[in-house]
């Protein structure tokens, strides 16, 4: 197995055309077609993290954080970014970065904290907009079911609940192939008319490539007509932020003391309590301030995130109550998730959970 089997599977749970722009994902440091010897999984990619893969004999550490976020420029150990980069190229030690891209799936950051939570009828709080794309394509009558069948089996047609969707309109297409053509149907330098179907189905975004290497691979024209645009279709299953409801309400006291211990945090930073049951409660793991309208839009009773400023506490406005886990806290059970989806798919190279605590804030 080399290190690319692992990316595959990582990619698989959370596609990297998710990740948010602003983001730094995926290989950070290595070469993907280098032999895997084991892999670590820690929240974030330190030093000491990199001293533990070394003494595992893992050679692949599969971070939450990127270490690289704003680029490197010069790599003379000043920075401790810079020494764990040194650090790791030294001892031939990869690094992939997962972070938005898990942030966005739908199995991710905050699917995890509504499983801590208990939380039921989940929903995306920020749906990703132009996740959906649609393409449109003409073939012979004679061969469309089957140029159907091979775009559903590379990812096309799936909505919602529902697989092999697909739009069908039948009707003439016409060309002429000039001298160097080499027409399947018809000869060169005469107009041909062909019964043909027009086909259109959706695909998710990551899926592209691989839709449209199905359809070149399978098509029998020599030039394919084809168009793909994207759709401003609402898309559940990738965004940021997620809204569930509990089992039974709680008293705001009773939640506050649910939250802290499930989310294992010694302290949680609240707004005004305003004496009210918790029933909706949206989540969403790391610096979340962006997300206080959405949560307030979508009726949630309590908005669990982390790094609320002094100013975004007033953004409660008593509709809502706000409260801050921090930011290690509301991502900690990340890297166990992830330990226990790559063990289910690589059974013979072990897979670590790094026993480094590398949250830098500590409670007095």
């Amino acid at each position: 197995m080399i290190i690319q089997d692992v990316i595959n599977h990582l990619e698989t749970l959370a596609p990297q055309a998710y990740a948010e722009d602003f983001d730094n994902t995926g290989l950070l440091v290595g070469n993907s077609q280098a032999k895997l010897t084991g892999i670590l999984v820690t929240l974030d990619t330190l030093e000491t993290v990199v001293d533990e893969a070394t003494e595992n004999n893992c050679n692949l550490i599969v971070s939450f954080h990127p270490i690289i976020f704003k680029g490197l420029k010069k790599l003379t150990g000043k920075t401790y970014v810079e020494r764990t980069v040194l650090k790791a190229i030294q001892n031939n030690i990869s690094i992939y970065a997962i972070h938005t891209a898990l942030d966005n799936a739908k199995l991710g950051v905050n699917n995890i904290i509504c499983e801590q939570l208990g939380l039921h009828n989940r929903k995306t709080l920020i749906p990703q907009l132009q996740t959906i794309k649609k393409l449109t394509t003409y073939a012979p009558i004679s061969e469309a079911e089957a140029l159907r069948q091979v775009l559903f089996n590379a990812g096309a047609g799936n909505i919602g609940n529902y697989s092999e969707c697909s739009f069908n309109v039948e009707g003439t297409g016409t060309y002429k192939g000039n001298e160097d053509s080499n027409p399947t149907k018809g000869k060169k330098l005469e107009q041909h008319q062909e019964p043909e179907s027009q086909i259109s189905v959706t695909f998710a975004k990551h899926a592209e490539s691989k839709v449209l290497k199905a359809l070149f691979e399978n098509h029998s024209y020599e030039e394919v007509a084809y168009e793909v645009v994207t759709l401003e279709n609402t898309n559940q299953n990738i965004g940021m932020g997620m809204i569930g409801e509990l089992e039974k309400p709680l008293s705001e006291n009773d939640f506050l003391r649910l939250l802290k211990a499930k989310m294992n945090t010694e302290s949680v930073r609240h707004t005004k309590l305003l004496e009210k049951p918790i029933s909706k409660v949206a989540v969403l793991g790391g610096s979340g301030s962006f997300a206080i309208s959405a949560a307030k839009r979508a009726g949630a009773d309590m908005f669990v995130t982390a790094d609320l400023k002094y100013h975004d506490f007033f953004q409660a406005e008593n509709n809502i109550v706000l409260a801050d886990i921090g930011h290690y806290e509301s991502e900690q059970f990340t890297k166990n998730f992830l330990v226990t989806y790559l063990t289910k798919k690589i059974t013979n190279f072990a897979v670590v959970l790094s026993k480094t605590n590398t949250n830098p804030v500590k409670y007095f």
